[in-house]
């Protein structure tokens, strides 16, 4: 099965259509999303960190990251990826021995950042991972954080990117993430230069995911956005009034926004039976 889903992963970014990620971190959300009819499943560290009281930046020991893979993976249908950050050591062998066990649980795919880390150690990592025995047909998502970090801007942070997703392809890449790009003009430079499916972050709603996918982006994810608006209505005052002035439970009319095979958002009434039932073995 896993071997199917890393082949049905790799051939998402193929479609006529964007592959659209809601990035998930943990059991429940991945439940959420699955019976929404994604197609997929993306983890985002950050989102996974802070659900176990971590903050983002590898601080998440890699026991606690391999155990909440093992309970999304428990109930997962689709292909799922995991985002390792970029690889928790600047070791090649560590990482790829890391990736290798992600693999044996079942994932279809990784996402590894730059960061701060010199584009050979990125280089050395991909390399390490895409030559581990357990690792084949992984599908390797490298993310470079030229726009994110502000590396460079205009004409030559499109140069950086380029030859730093030129040289990870070359390493073993099979797509290329570039959070913080957010321009069409962007897109058509890069897409243009690079022969690999381009993964953008959708960092706001101006950003208009078709003209982007015409422009040569083939894959969008939402990073720890999710997670932020799912939380943040913790925050709600109306929510928490009526949580004051009752004792709180789920009513129909209580609905997330799901997207459809990446097309139109429609509402899921989100009720106790409805989430206990994801739970439940078929």
């Amino acid at each position: 099965m896993a071997e199917q889903f890393r082949i049905l992963f790799k051939a998402l970014h193929q479609q006529s259509e964007p592959l659209i990620l809601t990035n998930v971190w943990d059991a429940a959300s991945a439940a959420i999303i699955q019976a929404s009819g994604a197609r997929a499943i993306a983890t985002s560290s950050a989102a996974l960190a802070w659900s176990l009281g971590y903050p983002d930046g590898q601080a998440l020991p890699k026991a606690a990251l391999l155990d909440a893979v093992n309970h999304i993976l428990r109930l997962s249908r689709v292909p799922v990826t995991i985002d390792i950050e970029s690889g928790y050591s600047q070791d090649p062998d560590e990482v790829a021995a890391f990736v290798a066990q992600l693999a044996e649980f079942g994932v279809a795919g990784i996402n590894i950042e730059d960061g701060n880390a010199g584009v050979a150690e990125m280089v050395a990592k991909i390399q390490a991972i895409r030559a581990h025995p357990r690792c084949q047909g992984l599908f390797i998502n490298a993310r470079t954080d030229v726009y994110l970090l502000g590396l460079a801007s205009g004409e030559a942070a499109v140069a950086m990117t380029i030859d730093r997703l030129t040289q990870y392809q070359a390493a073993g890449a099979d797509g290329g993430f570039i959070p913080g790009a957010n321009q069409v003009e962007t897109a058509k430079h890069l897409s243009a230069a690079v022969d690999m499916p381009l993964n953008f972050m959708l960092l706001n709603e101006q950003m208009d995911i078709g003209e982007l996918f015409a422009a040569g982006v083939q894959r969008f994810s939402t990073g720890p956005s999710s997670f932020l608006q799912a939380y943040g209505t913790l925050l709600n005052p109306i929510l928490l009034n009526s949580i004051k002035a009752k004792p709180f439970q789920l009513q129909p009319k209580d609905a997330v926004i799901a997207v459809d095979n990446g097309s139109i958002p429609k509402v899921i009434a989100l009720d106790f039976e409805r989430m206990n039932n994801l739970f439940i073995p078929s």
